[in-house]
Protein backbone atom coordinates (compact mmCIF):
# COMPACT_ATOMS: atom_id res chain seq x y z
CA UNK A 1 0.00 0.00 0.00
CA UNK A 2 1.37 3.17 -0.75
CA UNK A 3 2.06 5.16 2.25
CA UNK A 4 0.69 8.81 1.90
CA UNK A 5 2.17 10.21 4.60
CA UNK A 6 3.45 13.14 3.00
CA UNK A 7 3.43 15.36 -0.58
CA UNK A 8 5.90 17.67 -0.49
CA UNK A 9 4.43 20.37 1.86
CA UNK A 10 0.99 19.28 1.69
CA UNK A 11 -1.14 17.80 4.23
CA UNK A 12 -3.40 14.62 3.23
CA UNK A 13 -6.55 13.64 4.49
CA UNK A 14 -8.59 9.86 3.38
CA UNK A 15 -12.07 10.63 2.15
CA UNK A 16 -14.57 8.20 4.60
CA UNK A 17 -17.69 8.43 2.72
CA UNK A 18 -19.07 10.16 -1.01
CA UNK A 19 -19.03 13.97 -0.40
CA UNK A 20 -18.31 17.37 -1.49
CA UNK A 21 -14.67 18.53 -1.44
CA UNK A 22 -15.42 21.61 0.33
CA UNK A 23 -17.94 19.98 2.54
CA UNK A 24 -15.38 17.76 2.93
CA UNK A 25 -12.70 20.22 3.66
CA UNK A 26 -15.22 22.49 5.88
CA UNK A 27 -15.50 19.17 8.47
CA UNK A 28 -11.94 18.40 8.37
CA UNK A 29 -10.63 21.85 8.68
CA UNK A 30 -10.77 24.31 10.90
CA UNK A 31 -11.70 27.34 7.87
CA UNK A 32 -14.49 29.18 7.39
CA UNK A 33 -16.19 28.06 3.67
CA UNK A 34 -14.88 31.34 2.05
CA UNK A 35 -10.87 30.27 3.31
CA UNK A 36 -11.88 26.52 1.64
CA UNK A 37 -13.54 27.81 -1.46
CA UNK A 38 -10.12 29.89 -1.79
CA UNK A 39 -8.00 26.90 -1.49
CA UNK A 40 -9.48 24.81 -4.12
CA UNK A 41 -9.82 27.77 -6.94
CA UNK A 42 -6.13 28.70 -6.35
CA UNK A 43 -4.98 25.23 -6.98
CA UNK A 44 -4.01 24.47 -3.61
CA UNK A 45 -5.97 21.24 -3.26
CA UNK A 46 -5.31 18.26 -4.95
CA UNK A 47 -7.48 14.36 -5.01
CA UNK A 48 -5.42 11.60 -5.51
CA UNK A 49 -2.48 13.68 -6.50
CA UNK A 50 -4.56 15.57 -9.26
CA UNK A 51 -5.44 19.29 -9.01
CA UNK A 52 -8.94 19.87 -8.49
CA UNK A 53 -10.09 23.49 -8.73
CA UNK A 54 -14.13 23.01 -8.80
CA UNK A 55 -15.43 23.05 -4.96
CA UNK A 56 -18.59 20.62 -5.99
CA UNK A 57 -16.32 17.77 -6.89
CA UNK A 58 -17.39 14.75 -5.73
CA UNK A 59 -15.44 12.42 -3.59
CA UNK A 60 -15.22 8.71 -3.55
CA UNK A 61 -14.63 6.67 -0.38
CA UNK A 62 -10.64 6.44 0.23
CA UNK A 63 -9.68 9.07 -2.16
CA UNK A 64 -6.94 10.84 -0.81
CA UNK A 65 -7.44 14.18 -0.59
CA UNK A 66 -3.86 16.71 -0.22
CA UNK A 67 -4.04 20.66 0.58
CA UNK A 68 -1.24 23.20 0.89
CA UNK A 69 -1.57 25.95 3.43
CA UNK A 70 -0.46 29.16 2.32
CA UNK A 71 2.18 31.10 4.18
CA UNK A 72 0.48 32.22 7.20
CA UNK A 73 -1.87 29.37 7.93
CA UNK A 74 1.13 26.98 7.10
CA UNK A 75 3.73 28.76 9.31
CA UNK A 76 0.47 28.81 12.05
CA UNK A 77 0.59 25.01 11.83
CA UNK A 78 3.73 24.43 11.80
CA UNK A 79 4.29 26.79 15.42
CA UNK A 80 1.34 24.74 16.60
CA UNK A 81 2.73 21.27 15.89
CA UNK A 82 6.65 21.96 16.67
CA UNK A 83 5.79 23.81 19.91
CA UNK A 84 3.43 21.04 21.68
CA UNK A 85 1.35 22.27 24.79
CA UNK A 86 3.10 21.30 28.04
CA UNK A 87 1.40 18.18 29.45
CA UNK A 88 0.49 17.39 33.01
CA UNK A 89 -1.67 14.60 32.70
CA UNK A 90 -1.77 10.47 31.99
CA UNK A 91 -3.95 8.85 30.03
CA UNK A 92 -5.03 5.71 30.91
CA UNK A 93 -3.89 2.82 27.98
CA UNK A 94 -6.52 -0.17 27.38
CA UNK A 95 -4.44 -1.78 24.71
CA UNK A 96 -1.40 -1.54 22.63
CA UNK A 97 0.49 -3.36 20.19
CA UNK A 98 2.61 -2.17 16.64
CA UNK A 99 -0.89 -1.29 14.87
CA UNK A 100 -3.10 0.76 17.10
CA UNK A 101 -3.77 2.21 20.76
CA UNK A 102 -7.14 1.80 22.32
CA UNK A 103 -7.20 4.22 25.36
CA UNK A 104 -9.87 5.71 27.93
CA UNK A 105 -10.15 9.82 26.84
CA UNK A 106 -10.43 11.79 30.07
CA UNK A 107 -13.07 14.11 30.05
CA UNK A 108 -12.64 17.78 29.53
CA UNK A 109 -10.13 17.10 27.27
CA UNK A 110 -9.67 17.78 23.62
CA UNK A 111 -8.95 15.65 20.64
CA UNK A 112 -6.56 17.70 18.76
CA UNK A 113 -5.81 21.37 18.16
CA UNK A 114 -7.34 23.92 16.52
CA UNK A 115 -6.79 27.96 16.42
CA UNK A 116 -9.24 28.25 19.56
CA UNK A 117 -7.39 25.78 21.68
CA UNK A 118 -5.32 26.99 23.74
CA UNK A 119 -4.39 24.07 26.31
CA UNK A 120 -2.74 20.66 25.74
CA UNK A 121 -4.70 17.87 23.64
CA UNK A 122 -4.53 14.26 23.57
CA UNK A 123 -2.08 14.56 20.29
CA UNK A 124 0.19 16.27 22.68
CA UNK A 125 0.15 13.71 24.89
CA UNK A 126 0.44 11.34 22.79
CA UNK A 127 3.28 13.11 20.85
CA UNK A 128 4.82 13.58 24.80
CA UNK A 129 5.28 10.10 25.01
CA UNK A 130 7.03 9.64 21.42
CA UNK A 131 4.40 7.26 20.10
CA UNK A 132 4.82 6.35 16.20
CA UNK A 133 1.11 7.75 14.80
CA UNK A 134 -0.60 7.53 11.37
CA UNK A 135 0.11 10.90 9.20
CA UNK A 136 -3.51 10.49 7.07
CA UNK A 137 -5.64 12.77 9.08
CA UNK A 138 -2.74 15.91 9.10
CA UNK A 139 -0.27 17.21 10.71
CA UNK A 140 -2.61 18.25 13.67
CA UNK A 141 -4.44 14.89 13.87
CA UNK A 142 -1.96 12.26 14.10
CA UNK A 143 -2.88 9.19 14.77
CA UNK A 144 -6.90 10.23 14.90
CA UNK A 145 -9.15 8.00 13.41
CA UNK A 146 -12.00 9.35 15.22
CA UNK A 147 -12.70 11.85 18.10
CA UNK A 148 -15.13 12.31 21.04
CA UNK A 149 -16.01 15.88 22.17
CA UNK A 150 -14.16 17.86 24.95
CA UNK A 151 -16.47 16.59 27.40
CA UNK A 152 -17.28 13.47 26.39
CA UNK A 153 -14.99 10.71 28.31
CA UNK A 154 -14.52 6.55 26.91
CA UNK A 155 -12.45 4.58 24.63
CA UNK A 156 -11.10 5.98 21.34
CA UNK A 157 -8.73 3.72 18.92
CA UNK A 158 -6.00 5.53 17.83
CA UNK A 159 -3.57 4.76 14.42
CA UNK A 160 0.03 4.04 14.70
CA UNK A 161 0.17 3.24 11.14
CA UNK A 162 -1.58 4.38 7.76
CA UNK A 163 -2.21 1.20 7.17
CA UNK A 164 -3.86 0.72 9.91
CA UNK A 165 -5.81 4.03 9.54
CA UNK A 166 -7.06 3.26 6.30
CA UNK A 167 -8.13 -0.41 7.47
CA UNK A 168 -10.01 1.43 10.51
CA UNK A 169 -11.30 4.07 8.58
CA UNK A 170 -13.12 1.31 6.19
CA UNK A 171 -14.19 0.12 9.36
CA UNK A 172 -15.93 2.95 10.28
CA UNK A 173 -17.89 3.33 6.63
CA UNK A 174 -19.07 -0.59 6.74
CA UNK A 175 -19.87 -0.21 10.69
CA UNK A 176 -17.71 -3.16 11.59
CA UNK A 177 -16.56 -0.56 13.99
CA UNK A 178 -18.53 1.13 16.62
CA UNK A 179 -18.95 2.52 20.02
CA UNK A 180 -21.70 2.12 22.67
CA UNK A 181 -22.64 4.61 25.15
CA UNK A 182 -23.93 5.67 28.49
CA UNK A 183 -25.44 9.05 29.70
CA UNK A 184 -27.23 10.25 32.03
CA UNK A 185 -30.24 12.25 31.02
CA UNK A 186 -32.67 14.64 32.96
CA UNK A 187 -36.26 12.99 32.22
CA UNK A 188 -36.33 8.96 31.93
CA UNK A 189 -37.60 8.10 28.10
CA UNK A 190 -40.73 6.69 27.52
CA UNK A 191 -39.76 3.76 25.74
CA UNK A 192 -36.62 2.22 24.14
CA UNK A 193 -36.80 4.37 20.56
CA UNK A 194 -34.57 4.77 17.23
CA UNK A 195 -34.40 8.11 15.82
CA UNK A 196 -33.90 8.79 12.38
CA UNK A 197 -33.78 12.28 11.71
CA UNK A 198 -31.30 14.66 9.79
CA UNK A 199 -28.45 16.50 11.38
CA UNK A 200 -26.84 20.06 10.26
CA UNK A 201 -25.05 23.10 11.29
CA UNK A 202 -28.25 24.81 13.80
CA UNK A 203 -29.04 27.87 11.13
CA UNK A 204 -29.73 30.18 14.09
CA UNK A 205 -26.45 29.57 16.24
CA UNK A 206 -23.29 27.92 14.66
CA UNK A 207 -22.02 26.53 17.91
CA UNK A 208 -24.79 24.32 17.66
CA UNK A 209 -26.18 21.69 15.22
CA UNK A 210 -29.66 20.43 14.69
CA UNK A 211 -32.57 18.76 13.57
CA UNK A 212 -32.25 20.66 9.92
CA UNK A 213 -34.20 19.66 6.89
CA UNK A 214 -31.18 20.02 4.36
CA UNK A 215 -28.85 18.41 6.83
CA UNK A 216 -27.03 14.54 6.66
CA UNK A 217 -28.95 11.50 7.81
CA UNK A 218 -28.63 10.41 11.03
CA UNK A 219 -29.80 7.29 12.84
CA UNK A 220 -29.86 6.90 16.77
CA UNK A 221 -30.74 3.63 19.19
CA UNK A 222 -31.46 4.34 22.98
CA UNK A 223 -32.10 2.09 25.21
CA UNK A 224 -33.76 2.47 29.39
CA UNK A 225 -31.39 1.13 31.58
CA UNK A 226 -32.10 2.26 35.01
CA UNK A 227 -33.98 5.07 36.55
CA UNK A 228 -32.68 6.75 39.73
CA UNK A 229 -34.25 6.34 43.04
CA UNK A 230 -36.39 9.07 42.85
CA UNK A 231 -37.26 8.84 39.15
CA UNK A 232 -35.95 11.71 38.04
CA UNK A 233 -32.59 10.67 35.94
CA UNK A 234 -32.25 7.89 33.92
CA UNK A 235 -29.04 6.07 32.87
CA UNK A 236 -29.67 4.72 29.04
CA UNK A 237 -27.29 3.10 26.46
CA UNK A 238 -26.85 4.46 22.82
CA UNK A 239 -26.01 3.12 19.16
CA UNK A 240 -25.20 4.94 17.04
CA UNK A 241 -25.65 4.10 13.22
CA UNK A 242 -24.20 7.15 11.47
CA UNK A 243 -21.34 9.61 12.88
CA UNK A 244 -22.75 12.85 12.63
CA UNK A 245 -21.45 16.23 15.03
CA UNK A 246 -22.88 16.33 18.56
CA UNK A 247 -25.43 13.48 17.24
CA UNK A 248 -26.32 11.64 20.32
CA UNK A 249 -27.29 15.46 22.16
CA UNK A 250 -29.18 16.47 19.21
CA UNK A 251 -31.26 13.47 18.92
CA UNK A 252 -32.03 13.41 22.62
CA UNK A 253 -32.94 17.30 22.52
CA UNK A 254 -35.12 16.57 19.76
CA UNK A 255 -36.90 13.91 22.20
CA UNK A 256 -37.25 17.12 24.81
CA UNK A 257 -34.37 15.15 27.04
CA UNK A 258 -30.80 16.14 27.74
CA UNK A 259 -27.97 14.57 28.85
CA UNK A 260 -26.87 16.16 32.69
CA UNK A 261 -24.60 18.85 32.35
CA UNK A 262 -25.54 19.55 28.87
CA UNK A 263 -26.05 23.13 28.60
CA UNK A 264 -25.41 24.06 24.64
CA UNK A 265 -28.08 21.73 24.17
CA UNK A 266 -30.95 22.55 26.88
CA UNK A 267 -30.14 20.99 30.17
CA UNK A 268 -31.51 23.11 32.93
CA UNK A 269 -30.37 21.76 36.24
CA UNK A 270 -27.94 22.96 38.73
CA UNK A 271 -24.45 23.42 36.91
CA UNK A 272 -22.94 23.57 40.55
CA UNK A 273 -23.12 19.71 40.44
CA UNK A 274 -21.91 19.09 36.23
CA UNK A 275 -18.51 19.85 35.39
CA UNK A 276 -19.01 18.19 32.13
CA UNK A 277 -21.63 16.40 29.79
CA UNK A 278 -22.13 13.03 31.67
CA UNK A 279 -21.42 11.28 28.28
CA UNK A 280 -19.30 8.33 28.18
CA UNK A 281 -18.25 5.81 25.16
CA UNK A 282 -18.47 2.72 27.21
CA UNK A 283 -17.13 -0.15 24.69
CA UNK A 284 -15.45 0.20 21.28
CA UNK A 285 -15.27 -2.82 18.88
CA UNK A 286 -13.42 -3.35 15.75
CA UNK A 287 -11.96 -6.05 13.88
CA UNK A 288 -7.87 -5.68 14.29
CA UNK A 289 -6.52 -3.91 11.22
CA UNK A 290 -3.26 -6.24 10.53
CA UNK A 291 -4.57 -9.34 12.30
CA UNK A 292 -8.23 -9.21 11.51
CA UNK A 293 -9.12 -10.47 14.83
CA UNK A 294 -12.26 -9.51 16.48
CA UNK A 295 -11.89 -7.58 19.67
CA UNK A 296 -13.93 -5.47 22.08
CA UNK A 297 -12.66 -3.05 24.98
CA UNK A 298 -14.83 -1.71 27.65
CA UNK A 299 -13.62 1.73 29.45
CA UNK A 300 -14.89 2.07 32.54
CA UNK A 301 -17.32 4.92 34.06
CA UNK A 302 -15.08 8.30 34.92
CA UNK A 303 -15.27 9.39 38.80
CA UNK A 304 -17.74 11.85 38.10
CA UNK A 305 -20.20 9.67 36.67
CA UNK A 306 -19.97 7.00 39.28
CA UNK A 307 -20.31 9.28 42.13
CA UNK A 308 -23.83 10.24 40.69
CA UNK A 309 -25.01 6.97 40.50
CA UNK A 310 -24.06 5.82 43.34
CA UNK A 311 -25.70 8.50 45.45
CA UNK A 312 -28.43 8.11 42.86
CA UNK A 313 -29.79 4.88 41.85
CA UNK A 314 -29.39 1.28 42.56
CA UNK A 315 -25.66 0.55 41.80
CA UNK A 316 -26.24 -3.15 42.31
CA UNK A 317 -29.10 -3.33 39.75
CA UNK A 318 -26.88 -0.99 37.35
CA UNK A 319 -23.39 -2.77 37.36
CA UNK A 320 -25.64 -5.88 36.24
CA UNK A 321 -27.25 -4.32 33.74
CA UNK A 322 -23.68 -2.57 32.22
CA UNK A 323 -22.06 -6.01 31.65
CA UNK A 324 -20.89 -6.13 27.87
CA UNK A 325 -22.77 -9.13 27.29
CA UNK A 326 -26.10 -6.90 28.44
CA UNK A 327 -25.09 -3.62 26.15
CA UNK A 328 -24.73 -5.93 23.40
CA UNK A 329 -28.13 -7.84 23.80
CA UNK A 330 -29.94 -4.75 24.27
CA UNK A 331 -29.35 -3.56 20.64
CA UNK A 332 -29.40 -6.99 18.74
CA UNK A 333 -32.25 -7.90 16.30
CA UNK A 334 -35.00 -9.10 18.67
CA UNK A 335 -35.06 -6.35 20.74
CA UNK A 336 -35.08 -4.08 18.39
CA UNK A 337 -38.70 -5.36 17.54
CA UNK A 338 -39.45 -3.48 21.30
CA UNK A 339 -37.86 -0.19 19.58
CA UNK A 340 -40.53 2.78 18.41
CA UNK A 341 -39.43 4.83 15.42
CA UNK A 342 -39.34 8.41 15.30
Amino acid sequence: MKDYQKMDKKQVLLAQSETRLDLFLAQNLEYSRNQIEHLIKKGFVCVNEKTIIKNGYKLKLNDIVSYELQNEEEKKEENNTNNIHPVDFDIEILYEDDDIIVLNKPSNLTVHDAPSVNEPTLVDWLKSKNYSLSTISGELRHGIVHRLDKGTSGVMVVAKNNFAHTNLSEQLVDKTMGRYYLALIDLPLKDNIIVEQPIGRNHKDRLKMGIVEDGRYAKSAFYKIENSVNNKYELITAKLFTGRTHQIRVHLNNLNRHILGDVLYGFKGNLDTFSRVYLHAYILYLYHPTKNRYMCFMAKLPDDMQSFIDKNFNTKDINEKITQDNIFSCFNTDNQRLFTQR
